[in-house]
């Protein structure tokens, strides 16, 4: 016989080996050893949480010749006519792709005929959610008086799916996503009885990996054996396979959005994009690590509330004091609202950065946590004895006192000239280091940007014109259009009058007659004038 996947070849045969669901197990062994079994089951919970184990473990149970303590023997005829897949008692229905009326008009034909061997028929409808309407309603009456010898099990993934009618009618079992812990602890047993050498820290992220599911838990461990067989499975390797990124690199990528380094941030991701990691799994891990920072950062106990090594809980901890709950909070939005957006996106990448440079720089958004994200960078400057002054409207030139001794400094106040046309073209011929005053999202913008004028009105007028729609964010933030006037200000020493617009944007002003800046036109028009000269009698 060929190679048998890990998930079939150790799918519990008894209660007892069924792992997280012990309130279910507990039960129906309490019903089978009291001989007070239901004629109608319903199995609700997610994927691979031993829905089906259940169920066929229960239906082998309640026919079997020698049951011990309530769970099947396996031993005897009847058990292993029902593993081998030979039992007439026991039918295995898959609603998703039986899911008519006349399915299920056979099966209330054949109920009526007794079982040949054993005391029950058990109907097993998995994904019962996908019946129809008329199925539901040809199912009703037989599901609420099956005769004596017939009990149905429904398993579903998605329990509000099902018509309340068919839920009154039968006994609710919720199965519980389960933990990482147990999830951890069945794998280490299976790779003992397997012979297979697998470091413990790569058998803890394929536990976590799995998301509750024992099954997928399973299908990733077998796919990790699988590309490195014969080897011993490492936590690194687990993360080459599976698409993922080492928490390490999470915690390098958040210090530097502390630090607001944009560029390095993306320097980051692209490593992590050569490596061959999957964005959305990157994405989602991303998350998973700001929400533990989150929770050592409101926990007393974080060694309680964060499943982490003590190596990287330590640097978690650190890392948590150095961001306040508001501003994680504000990523974790971030994040999550990528996560929804990425999945159906042909461009992961752009999407991704552009939330890491939200992240970056606060003053792209104007809602009240990334204002608590402002305040904290403001802090933090502050802290390291940067001054941080607001914009001014007008220059403040400093002059020493007549007395030397008193060192005493007056402020004169001087409002710069205004711009004239001809100061344009120094602008345009200083364009570059004017860029290099700016900083964050307007600098990236600016570099692909284009200074013009009004060539209808030759009024001294700098538009600036960028080419990137990325660019709608950095002229929605007024703060942009200050720093901007601030850059030209310091160069030219005069107050320059700006405008931000978009390529072929429709609200931009005078975008008709909008023209590269030719200091040679803007004199031309605004400075030679037309002189009449008038004969004058002798």
């Amino acid at each position: 016989m060929g190679y048998t996947a890990l998930y079939r070849k150790f799918r519990p045969q008894e209660f007892e080996d069924v792992k997280g669901q012990e309130h279910i197990v507990t039960t129906l062994k309490n019903q089978i050893k009291a001989d007070r079994i239901g004629h109608a089951y319903l199995f609700c919970g997610t994927r691979g949480t031993g829905k089906t184990t259940i169920a066929k473990i229960l239906a082998r149970a309640v026919n079997c010749e020698h049951p011990v303590d309530g769970s099947p023997c396996n031993t005897c005829k009847t058990c292993r006519a029902i593993n081998e897949g030979t039992s007439m008692n026991v039918i295995e229905i898959d609603a998703a792709s039986n899911n008519g009326v006349d399915n299920i008009r056979e099966i209330r034909e054949e109920v009526a005929y007794r079982p040949t061997t054993g005391k029950y028929k058990v109907y097993i409808i998995d994904e019962v959610h996908m019946l129809s309407t008329g199925a539901f309603n040809a199912l009703l009456k037989t599901l609420e008086e099956p005769p004596s010898y017939v009990i149905f099990i429904l398993a579903t993934t998605e329990a509000h799916k099902i018509p309340i009618t068919i839920l009154s009618r039968c006994q609710r079992y919720d199965f519980r996503r389960i933990t990482a812990d147990t999830i951890a602890a069945r794998l280490q047993e299976l790779m003992d009885k397997e012979g297979n050498d697998v470091e413990e820290k790569a058998i803890r992220y394929i536990a976590k990996a799995a998301d509750g599911s024992m099954r997928d838990a399973l299908s990733l461990l077998d796919q990790c054996i699988a590309f490195y067989l014969g080897e011993k499975l490492t936590y690194e390797k687990v993360l080459e396979n599976l698409g993922a990124v080492d928490t390490q690199v999470f915690s390098r990528m958040l210090r530097q959005i502390l630090q607001q380094d944009t560029a390095g941030t993306i320097k980051t991701l692209d490593e992590i994009i050569i490596q061959g990691r999957e964005l959305g799994q990157f994405v989602t891990d991303f998350i998973w690590y700001l929400r533990n920072l989150l929770l050592i950062s409101t926990s007393e106990h974080p060694e309680e509330a964060v499943d982490a090594s003590a190596e990287n809980l330590e640097r978690m901890k650190e890392e948590s004091s150095m961001v306040d709950a508001e501003t994680l909070m504000r990523y974790i939005r971030i994040f999550s609202e990528l996560s929804n957006q990425i999945k159906y996106a042909s461009q992961k990448r752009v999407l991704v950065e552009i939330a890491l440079i939200k992240l970056c720089q606060p003053v792209m958004e104007m809602n009240l946590d990334s204002l608590y994200d402002r305040v904290r960078v403001l802090e933090e400057k502050l802290k390291n004895g940067v001054t941080v002054q607001s914009l001014p409207t007008e220059n403040y030139v400093r002059t020493r006192a007549e007395n030397p001794e008193e060192q005493i400094l007056k402020e004169e106040t001087v409002k710069p000239e205004k711009a004239a046309p001809e100061d344009l073209q120094y602008v345009k011929k200083n364009w570059n280091a004017i860029i290099r005053d700016t900083k964050g999202l307007l600098q990236q913008m600016l570099l692909d940007s284009i200074p013009k004028y009004d060539g209808n009105t030759g009024e001294p007028i700098l538009y600036v014109e960028f080419q990137n729609f990325l660019a709608q964010t950095c002229i929605d933030n007024p703060d942009n259009l200050e720093m901007l006037k601030n850059a030209v200000r310091k160069k030219i020493g005069k107050e320059v009058e700006i405008k931000m617009i978009l390529k072929n944007s429709e609200t931009g002003h005078g975008k008709s007659g909008l023209a590269e800046i030719s200091v040679d036109d803007l004199i031309h028009k605004n400075i030679n004038m037309e002189i009449t000269v008038e004969d004058m009698e002798e």
